[in-house]
Parts: structure tokens; C-alpha cells; sequence
């Protein structure tokens, strides 16, 4: 939903032979999420270990890559429990890697910038929709509720969408792509993306739309993470299981203010076909839906203002 990508095919000299690569052209206003050279080089490192395409050619707004033969994994895919054991244990192996530069937590200053940059882009109207004076509070009172002195940092890919996700059909190897959002960041973030991710199929007429009813239920959230830490071939006990699998739950409310500050900065700079701004207002619905439920506070209690929860409902249709 950032990039165009084009799969590139012409003959060689010789007659039964083709060369395929995979070109991907820049979207606009990427540069508002990241820097592309650390992403460049990040994309150098990952190739280095093995890990993703090889880089063959950069061009002003693009670049171009190795072309995996593998297949790239549907919406569906993501339940069947087989392929979901083989991302499990990818991911394991892929916040193992020892990555160059700062080891730092980058979630909580990445989303205040974009927060600031949120703002600078909305109207007024938009400004009060989302609520977005309110957000700077959010985060601040989300890295001191999610923050703890055990959790485990590691090099995330922080976007583990279906279609960042490539098996090859022959060998079951799972390779993960597009890195542009990856850093360091705690593992329990990284695994709720994914479990996020399991709501959309941007393959659809509406590919804006989320089915909340599609989250994993609680047995298939701990199957997840209990594949994730038996793959480094440590059988993790029950007390194990479940407290990741709680800080895991704790750390979507970082996904969803995290990917709603995306969607609204999207919808400003990005020409790409899909509703940016009802995506971020799903996202953010989500957010305040379940912030109460799972940090255990009333809604009515979230600030000390007049702010109501009739006033929430009226911004945030779903509650």
C-alpha cells in the first residue's frame, strides 16, 4: 500500500532462457516514514544474511531487486496452521539477527513524529475527528503501561502483513520481505502486528475495510507464540506462554495508534487507490474500543477533562 512493484521478464541470449527481476517504485511521501537509506542499507544487511532479495540497481524513485520465485501469501494463508508454525518460527529466527547501528526502541518516537507530522498535514475537521490532541497523552500513558525493564528488544520487521510473507512451495521456507518499517523494537509489538494483520484482505473490492471478527481467538493467539518460542528449541513452560501472549494483546493498542497515524498521513501525501482515511478510523475505533478492556480502566476515566463517552461515541461511531 506504499510501493508500486512490476515483475520484469525478457529473453537472454539464450532462446530458452528468460531474466526476471523485480522492479518497485517508490510511493509518494515515503520519506515521511522513514529514512530510504537506512532502509537501503538495512535491505543490504538483510540480503548479506540471507535472509531476502539481492539488490541490483537503484533509480531516483526506485530500486531493483532479486526476484524471489516463491509465493506470496494470501489473507487465508495466515490461519492455516501449518504455514502459521513456519512464520512462528521465522519470525524466532528473524529477531535473532544482530543488525547494525542503534539497538534502541524506535515505536515510541517514530509515532510522536508522526503525530507531529499528522498534524501539520490535517484540517480542523480531521484534527478533532481523530482526536489527535489527545493522541501526544496516548502515547506517553501507552510506553509506560507497555514498558518493562524483562521485555525482549529485537530487530523487528514491524509490518508482517500476508503480503510481506513468501513460502516456497517445494522446500516450506518462509522469507520475509519489504523492510522498510523494521527495527529494533520489542517482540511482543512484532507479534501483534501480525496478529492485526490477520483482520484485512487487501484483496478485495474494499481492500480498505478490517473484520474484526477475523482476530485470532485466544487458542490460536498462544498456539502462535508458543511455535514462536519453542523453535529455538527451548520448550517454554505454561507461566511463558501466557504472559508473551499477554504483553502481546497489550502491545495492539501500539499497532492500532501506530497504523492509524500511517493512514491519516497517507491520506494527505499517497495518489494509491485505497481509503487511507477510513483505514486509520478503523484502526483508531479499534484502539479506543479495547484500551479499556485490556489495560483495565474505565472510559470515563481515560482523562481528567469533561471529555464524555457520548462525546467518544459521536468521533468513534463503532462504540
Amino acid at each position: 500500500m506504499t510501493n508500486e512493484v512490476y515483475r520484469v521478464t525478457w529473453p537472454t541470449k539464450s532462446k530458452d532462457n528468460t531474466r526476471t527481476v523485480l522492479v518497485r517504485v517508490y510511493g509518494e511521501g515515503v520519506e515521511l516514514f522513514f529514512n530510504r537509506d537506512e532502509e537501503i542499507r538495512t535491505f543490504e544487511c538483510m540480503s548479506i544474511h540471507g535472509h531476502g532479495p539481492r539488490l541490483l540497481g537503484q533509480f531516483s524513485d526506485g530500486r531493483v531487486e532479486e526476484f524471489i520465485y516463491a509465493k506470496t501469501l494470501s489473507a487465508a494463508d495466515l490461519r492455516d496452521p501449518e504455514i502459521s508454525a513456519l512464520i512462528a518460527a521465522k519470525l524466532k529466527e528473524f529477531h535473532k539477527l544482530d543488525m547494525p547501528g542503534s539497538k534502541n526502541v524506535v515505536l515510541w518516537g517514530r509515532m510522536r513524529n508522526w503525530l507531529r507530522k499528522a498534524k501539520s498535514l490535517c484540517n480542523l475537521e480531521h484534527v478533532k475527528e481523530f482526536w489527535l490532541e489527545k493522541l501526544e497523552k496516548e502515547i506517553s500513558i501507552l510506553e509506560k503501561e507497555l514498558s518493562q525493564d524483562n521485555q525482549e528488544i529485537a530487530f523487528c520487521h514491524n509490518d508482517l502483513q500476508y503480503g510481506n510473507i513468501m513460502i516456497d512451495e517445494e522446500t516450506r521456507s518462509i522469507t520475509f520481505i519489504d523492510y522498510e518499517y523494521s527495527s529494533y523494537n520489542p517482540i511482543a509489538y512484532d507479534i501483534a502486528n501480525h496478529f492485526c494483520e490477520m483482520v484485512a484482505d487487501y484483496h478485495t473490492d474494499t481492500p480498505h475495510i478490517l473484520d474484526y471478527n477475523k482476530y485470532p481467538g485466544l487458542e490460536e493467539r498462544q498456539k502462535f507464540v508458543r511455535e514462536y518460542l519453542s523453535s529455538a528449541g527451548h520448550e517454554p513452560t505454561d507461566a511463558e506462554v501466557k504472559q508473551l501472549t499477554i504483553n502481546v494483546e497489550k502491545y495492539t493498542l501500539a499497532n492500532h495508534l501506530f497504523w492509524g497515524l500511517w493512514g491519516i498521513i497517507s491520506a494527505y501525501v499517497n495518489n494509491i487507490d485505497f481509503d487511507y482515511m477510513e483505514y486509520a478510523r478503523q484502526r483508531l475505533q479499534q484502539y479506543w474500543l479495547k484500551k479499556p478492556k485490556i489495560l483495565d480502566v474505565s472510559v470515563d476515566s481515560l482523562y481528567e477533562t469533561n471529555d464524555s463517552a457520548a462525546e467518544l461515541k459521536i468521533s468513534f461511531p463503532l462504540l
